[in-house]
Order: structure tokens, then sequence, then C-alpha cells
């Protein structure tokens, strides 16, 4: 019998922690106008902390035995929480446009939905595509919620041009392969 990873652990932990971190960016990012130096500041530390815990509980959950069913829900919903929140915090305040946040997370929650619908024929991995748009759209958004100007301003937009590309060639991947599985599993049965 394999033993099974108690719910109090590290991995998820770190996991709450991005939970909670999620309303603490959202009113700093709104203190004052929000457009406050200091406290936009404030808010890319908060926003930065929780990305830092992504990158940990899923190492530390894989490579210390602590995978629980809980910690495999809470994680991406944490992720999709924080990258939602940044976006249309970012849209309110008017420092990024509408049209960025509603193609980011269109394809968020397409890929959800997706796979919730194959979720009983097998889960479909993060491929290194995806892993990497996770971390371009972290440093994009940081970089938005930095007060920056000049050619600061100019870089954080590439780089966010570069996260709503990936994003969009990550979600038609995710859709190619959930069909070609799919196909695959149908020819076999």
């Amino acid at each position: 019998m394999v033993p099974r990873a108690r719910v109090a652990n590290v991995a998820n932990a770190l996991t709450g922690v991005r939970l909670i971190l999620v309303p603490v960016f959202l009113v700093v990012l709104f203190v004052g106008d929000g457009h406050e130096t200091y406290w936009r500041v404030v808010a890319f530390v908060v926003f930065a902390v929780a990305v830092i815990t992504d990158r940990f509980d899923g190492a530390l959950a894989r490579s210390y035995g602590m995978v629980t069913e809980f910690g495999t829900l809470a994680d991406p919903i944490a992720d999709k929480a924080l990258i939602g929140a940044a976006l249309i915090g970012l849209s309110v305040l008017g420092d990024l446009p509408w049209w960025v946040t509603v193609v980011i997370l269109a394809r968020e929650l397409g890929v959800t939905v997706l796979r919730l619908v194959v979720l009983r024929r097998g889960v479909i991995p993060a491929s290194r595509g995806g892993k990497l748009k996770t971390l371009v759209q972290a440093v994009a958004i940081g970089l938005f919620v930095l007060p920056l100007s000049g050619g600061w301003l100019t870089g954080a937009w590439v780089i966010m041009l570069a996260a709503v590309v990936l994003t969009l060639v990550t979600g038609v991947d995710y859709l190619v392969s959930a069909v070609r599985d799919s196909r695959g599993r149908s020819a076999g049965h």
C-alpha cells in the first residue's frame, strides 16, 4: 500500500500562503489612487513572493512525496487567482489594456475547462511551453505592477506581448493534444 501524504505539509502551506496573498496583493495595489510609487513597489514584492511560492510548492511536493489531492486542486486555483487578480487589477487601474486581460484569462479558462472535460481519460500535464508561458506572464505582470516609465515600460510591453503570444500558442497546443489524445483513445477501443 502506498503511503498517503498528509494534507498539512509545507507544499500545501505554500499554496495556502499564495491564496492568502491574492487579496493582500489587491489591497496593496489599490492603496490611494493605485499609482503611488511606494505602494506599487510593495504590491510588486507581494506579487513576487506569491510567484516564488508557486515555484517551490510543486517542487517540494514532488521531491518529498507531499503530493495531495488538496494540493493538486488548490495549486492551479491559487495560480489562476493570482494571475487573474493582477491582470484585472491592472486593467481596472488603466495600466493594462482589457484585451490583454481578456485574451489571457480566456485561454486559462478554456484550458481549465478542457482539462476537466478530459479528466476521465487522464490528466493533461503542464508542457514546457505552458511552464514558460506562466514564467513570462509572471515577469510581464510584475513589470506592469512596478511604477516604470520610458524604456523600462517599453521592455515591459515587449515581455507582455511575448506572454500573450505564448498564451495563445500553448492554448492551441493544449487543444490539439487533447483532440489527438481523444482520437487515439477512441481508435484503441
